[in-house]
């Protein structure tokens, strides 16, 4: 069904679509580690939508979960905002050398994910909503295993990234994988939110492009110190995180929304839908997401959030009910 309002399209920042992170990883352990966790058949990956796991892929593009919603070994999807934490799974533990990369990495991680291109495999020209430092979370790659023929298409250049090299690329704007020698390619894909120790990763060379207005941080979770337990109506496009910069503030269809319970839920019609994650003065994201999203709860109503890098959309909205 096609949504009553604009979807996000691809977004072109000011700085490069890809660069070379700054550690190094021994290959040979990589190696080590995919031994152990490529004894069996990987699932097709799947993606997310704002409704959750969607469309498995239909080609030959599996995954292999070591985060996942849950910890959950069969969520081959990235994820994304709803009632669940991400976790580790059984895998990440079978990976000694992966994890030690993982833990080293200065920022809450989100899904992480062994992604692998079978020979012969070829993706549509797509972006990935919502994914980059405007919205304070990245996607960074680690290449295990590749070869000459198994690109990446990003921008109008190809990329083909060796095994032990560390990658940022900027996937929001229009890229294709495709694999057209003999032998699969493997990288590990980490989903992490953005931090400012995590820029330490990045060269200077980069660093120095990168616009100050297009980034934007994610703030840690603090304690819930009152109740916020409410009511009130909220439009229906600020529940799909595809939606255009600024759709929410339109008029169009509201529908109820209630935060109540411990931990707090936001339910929509009665139904449980988000986890809430309180960044301070009654300020909330939705778990499994970042702060490109909040509700914030005060004395004299609810205030609905947007931020792409430091630019901010606001809608003021009042409570129906207060329990």
């Amino acid at each position: 069904m096609t949504a009553p309002y604009q979807l996000c399209e691809a977004h072109v920042g000011s700085h490069p679509s890809a660069v070379r992170l700054l550690p190094t990883f021994d290959v040979e352990r990589l190696l080590g580690d995919l031994k152990i966790l490529d004894s069996h058949q990987w699932s097709l990956q799947t993606t997310f939508e704002t409704d959750g796991p969607a469309e498995e892929a239909d080609f030959d593009w599996r995954a292999l979960p070591l985060r996942s919603p849950t910890g959950s070994e069969l969520r081959t999807d990235p994820g994304g905002a709803g009632l669940d934490e991400f976790a580790d799974t059984k895998w990440k533990a079978s990976a000694p050398y992966l994890a030690s990369i993982l833990d080293s990495i200065p920022a809450p991680l989100r899904c992480v994910r062994l992604l692998a291109l079978g020979p012969g495999a070829c993706s549509e020209l797509h972006f990935d909503t919502k994914i980059g430092f405007p919205w304070a979370n990245l996607r960074l790659h680690v290449p295990l295993i590749t070869n000459p023929g198994a690109t990446l298409l990003m921008d109008g250049d190809v990329h083909v990234w060796e095994p032990g090299t560390f990658w940022f690329g900027d996937f929001c704007r229009l890229h294709q994988v495709e694999n057209t020698g003999t032998r699969k390619r493997i990288h590990m894909v980490i989903d992490t939110t953005l931090t400012p120790e995590l820029l330490s990763l990045f060269p200077s060379s980069f660093l120095d492009q990168l616009d100050a207005s297009e980034i934007l941080f994610n703030r840690p979770a603090v304690p819930v110190d009152r109740s916020y337990d409410c009511s009130f109506e909220l439009p229906l496009s600020f529940l799909d995180f595809e939606e255009a910069e600024g759709q929410f503030k339109l008029p169009q269809q509201n529908v109820q929304a209630t935060v109540d319970g411990d931990p707090l839920v936001l339910s929509v019609d009665g139904t449980p839908k988000y986890g809430l994650v309180h960044v301070g003065d009654g300020e909330f994201r939705f778990t499994g997401w970042t702060d490109e999203r909040t509700v914030q709860i005060t004395e004299s109503g609810v205030v609905l959030r947007t931020r792409q890098g430091t630019r901010e959309q606001r809608l003021d909205v009042p409570v129906t009910v207060r329990t």
